[in-house]
């Protein structure tokens, strides 16, 4: 798959999906209590669950993403299938108010900030931008994530039309990073040296 959104949706509300308003917290972590087993059966991470009110409609928004340790993408057969497995699972949902839902379940589009030490070991491979604390801001491919932080091989700046050059690896621990966000780009992962990692279910361009 490309790095947009992989996403799917069951319509159990009988109409069109309505403009709709977040619902309380208290709910959605509910069910992100009830449907992580599902997930984490597939072999997925639940990333987040939330819930959109509409009228007497729920729209129920799940993301789903790979394993920390697998790279590549979700694919869209995944997505299918665990979004069947979800929603048989709220079907069945003993606590439900009975209101009409629909099941959005989508994977982690590439803009996904990342925030999380997770985010970045799914981001290994990856050209990344990072905004540094009390030093000068980093563009690099991710080279490996450890529990202290992130060690980047930074791209340096060429004139127009060379190719850009590789600086030396640098550590940047997570307490100095501000925030960082993967860059769009069509180069293959094997360029950074990691074409054997394990690929999880997913068909990545």
């Amino acid at each position: 798959m490309t790095n947009a959104e992989a996403t799917t949706s069951t319509d159990r509300t009988g109409t069109g999906k309505a403009e709709a308003a977040p619902a309380h917290n208290f709910e959605a972590e509910r069910l992100h209590a009830l449907l992580e087993p599902e997930v984490l059966a597939n072999r997925l991470y639940l990333e987040d669950v939330s819930i959109h009110v509409a009228g007497a409609n729920r729209v129920v928004h799940v993301v789903v993403d790979l394993p920390q340790e697998e790279m590549g993408g979700v694919g869209l057969d995944v997505i299918a299938e665990i979004s069947k497995t979800l929603s048989d699972t709220l079907d069945n949902d003993p606590s439900t108010d009975a209101r009409p839902y629909e099941l959005e379940v989508s994977s982690p589009g590439v803009g996904r900030p990342l925030t999380e030490e997770r985010h970045w070991h799914r981001a290994r491979g990856r050209m990344v931008q990072v905004n540094v604390l009390q030093g000068e801001n980093v563009t690099g491919r991710v080279q490996s994530v450890d529990d202290d932080g992130v060690t980047l091989v930074p791209e340096i700046t060429v004139k127009k039309g060379m190719k850009p050059k590789q600086g030396e690896p640098i550590k940047l621990p997570f307490d100095r990073i501000r925030s960082g966000k993967v860059e769009i780009e069509f180069s293959r992962l094997e360029e950074a040296g990691l074409e054997n990692a394990h690929n999880g279910p997913s068909e990545e361009a």
